[in-house]
């Protein structure tokens, strides 16, 4: 048991860390700046705006990572992305606007996502209230029922939160890989060879997703294990 302890925490270590680094390297890797491209990340972001006539939608820098903001509909981008010509800061802008374009056309599963992300903000209110409390829950809850009640309240408040992180992953796949790539390269923004960098970039933001959903479902898997 105690080594199937250790390989655990060794796998969830992975899920964690792995990803990460992968995707700094990848990043780090196509962010050097290029005297070839014709604009910034936050240049490339306004004139695809303008171009898909996303009227209302803005650019503005963040200190809070790349990201669109349906509430403001705007674009936010780190200094980083907004403010240089690299193979890295072009493929985010565009994934970015892939989000803008999602909710300029009402598509379904940013709607859903936005809804659950509501519901999860109070959820996580919650949640982390629970946590805190649980030990002394866990002495309180001596009786099998008032354990199995505390359990399920775990796991309710878990699951919400990796619902959000399912719901998240087909809207980002379609932001990068439905919207950001096929813009890149029918537009004529990047040229052949660098369309493979800019998918390597897209794939490495996408994992980080996927790795956030993957810690969700172990710490759910932790809380189900209780009920057993």
């Amino acid at each position: 048991m105690a080594l199937l302890g250790i390989i655990a925490l060794v796998l969830i270590g992975a899920v964690v860390v792995l990803p990460q680094l992968w995707v700094r390297r990848t990043m780090q890797r196509h962010g050097t700046p290029r005297p070839d491209f014709p604009g910034t990340g936050g240049e490339l972001a306004e004139h695809l705006i303008a171009h898909y006539r996303l009227d209302g939608v803005g650019v503005e820098q963040t200190a809070k990572g790349d990201h669109y903001d349906p509430a403001a509909r705007v674009v936010r981008l780190s200094p980083e992305t907004h403010g240089t010509p690299s193979l890295t800061a072009v493929a985010i802008a565009a994934h970015e606007v892939g989000h803008a374009l999602q909710h300029h056309r009402g598509e379904r599963g940013l709607k859903l996502r936005q809804t659950l992300v509501r519901i999860a903000g109070v959820t996580d209110l919650f949640a982390g209230l629970f946590f805190i409390a649980a030990p002394v829950l866990a002495v309180i809850a001596r009786t099998p029922g008032a354990f199995l009640a505390l359990a399920a309240t775990g796991i309710a408040l878990l699951a919400i939160r990796v619902l959000v992180h399912l719901v998240t992953l087909p809207v980002e796949y379609d932001a990068s890989f439905g919207k950001a790539l096929p813009i890149l390269k029918e537009g004529g923004y990047l040229q052949d060879g660098d369309l493979a960098g800019a998918r390597s970039v897209l794939k490495a933001a996408a994992f980080t997703y996927v790795a956030a959903a993957l810690m969700g479902l172990v710490d759910l898997a932790r809380w189900v294990r209780m009920l057993r």
